[in-house]
């Protein structure tokens, strides 16, 4: 038998990098889905905004300039006054955006905090794991938007309404940080715990020393799927608190006045959603710099 030859890399020959692969590709998601914003516009606007297969009509209002603004009017939003005061829209977006974060960013500790002391506690005992699961899985099935009114009023009885938001966040954020970690504390090699088990060590030990280093690369999913909730939380805990503040208010103002002016609703739904990109992308670089030997083993 003669072994197969593998073709050698000539030695001048540079490899695509890994790391742009990444950037590149979401570069081409953006472009392609401007392309197709404005070609559905341009669709509904060339057929009178309908559209007829097989019989079947299709009303394209919906792609009109009053309903869908081009992605021009929506950029030059953000430097037109935001209200009668003169402020661009951008600074008071940006204004915004810090006080909805800074809420979220409450929320985020306070859920991640509550979701691992859960986790643990479930790692370490089976009863009370069977006992409050199906409690700690209900509390998510509840819709937010009938919690949040109550959170608010009693958060406003108590003298704290602005505490509303981090609790309403909080309550977002536990679950699925006590689901990914429990996993992972769980998920141990037997072999390695049935050795630090020959050798007495404490379940602190066995704790500190294999399951949360076991567990890592789970908590930090979890805390990346949190950190885009703890926006939306904070998000929708400022519609019933009245907190002027945030970027909740400013998505109720603009949808008030969406018939007269969309572009300013839209840019405030981006301005939205660039702020849960930057929370998950700052825990997606604690995550590189923490587990490095998952970021090694993912290029």
């Amino acid at each position: 038998m003669t072994a197969s030859r593998v073709p050698s890399v000539p030695p001048n020959t540079k490899l695509p990098d890994s790391r742009w692969r990444t950037p590149l590709l979401s570069v081409v998601i953006v472009l392609g889905l401007a392309l197709l914003w404005e070609a559905l516009k341009a669709f509904g606007a060339s057929n009178g905004y309908a559209l007829t297969l097989g019989g079947l009509t299709i009303d394209l209002t919906l792609f009109n300039d009053a309903q869908l603004p081009h992605l021009s009017d929506i950029a030059r939003a953000f430097g037109e006054p935001a209200q009668r005061n003169g402020e661009p829209l951008y600074q008071m977006l940006f204004s915004a955006g810090l006080y909805t974060l800074s809420a979220a960013i409450k929320g985020f500790v306070i859920g991640g905090a509550i979701g691992f002391v859960l986790a643990v506690i479930f790692t370490h005992s089976s009863v009370l794991q069977r006992g409050m699961m199906p409690y700690v899985v209900a509390s998510q099935t509840v819709p937010i938007l009938a919690i949040a009114p109550m959170v608010v009023i009693w958060m406003g009885r108590a003298g704290n309404v602005e505490l509303s938001v981090p609790i309403i966040t909080a309550y977002l954020t536990f679950f699925p940080v006590t689901i990914y970690t429990l996993r992972g504390l769980t998920n141990v090699p037997p072999t390695a715990l049935e050795l630090m088990q020959t050798y007495a060590a404490s379940k602190w030990a066995i704790l500190i020393k294999l399951r949360l280093p076991n567990a890592l690369p789970q908590i930090f999913t979890a805390l990346k799927l949190a950190a885009t909730s703890s926006v939306v939380g904070a998000i929708i805990g400022e519609l019933p608190s009245g907190i002027q503040d945030g970027i909740g208010i400013a998505l109720l103002n603009f949808a008030r006045y969406y018939n007269q002016s969309p572009p300013r609703l839209f840019a405030t739904i981006f301005a939205a959603g660039l702020l849960g990109i930057l929370f998950f992308s700052v825990i997606a670089v604690i995550e590189r710099l923490v587990v490095r030997w998952r970021a090694e083993e993912s290029l």
